[in-house]
């Protein structure tokens, strides 16, 4: 499952938008009857997540960040799954999102009611400018390429896996 995470409305914020634009052609290329890469997005709040990504085998959120690194940075986070109280206590320190709860807190409440996917990552572009308006400031727009490339390349590589 791959899940684009954003307000398109807020300038950089709409990264996850752009990236899943970007993916979703080749999502439906990759999807078999045995196996399912599903597109969903945007979302505009983490919570929004419970109940999508229920006891799937892998979510990657894509999202703007906001890390410190310059914009238009392209990172990608393993931010564990169901079970992985190691990952539960180092969650803390990861970059934000650019919501309120961000999807680290989502993780954590998706594992407390056992509904939490068995791994989630979270390819982020860090962001620039998150004012009112649409469209991407020119360093993030640069990144949604690489950004798309690095989420085909972990669908891709879980599908040969399962």
């Amino acid at each position: 499952m791959v899940v684009a995470m954003g307000n398109v409305y807020r300038r950089d914020d709409g990264a996850g938008a752009a990236v899943m634009r970007a993916v979703t052609p080749r999502l439906e290329e990759l999807s078999s009857p045995e196996l399912d890469a599903v597109g969903l997005g945007p979302l505009g709040d983490p919570l929004d997540l419970l109940g999508q990504w229920d006891d799937a085998e892998l979510a990657v959120v894509v999202d703007a960040v906001r890390t410190g690194a310059a914009p238009g940075t392209v990172v990608v986070l393993d931010l564990g799954g169901r079970g992985d109280p190691e990952t539960a206590e180092a969650i803390h320190a990861r970059p934000s999102s650019t919501h309120g709860v961000g999807v680290a807190g989502a993780l954590r409440l998706a594992r407390a009611v056992g509904r939490a996917p068995l791994r989630v990552l979270a390819v982020g572009i860090e962001g620039e400018d998150f004012g009112n308006g649409d469209g991407l400031s020119d360093a993030v727009a640069g990144a949604v390429d690489e950004a798309a490339a690095r989420v085909l390349e972990i669908v891709d590589t879980a599908l040969r896996c399962a």
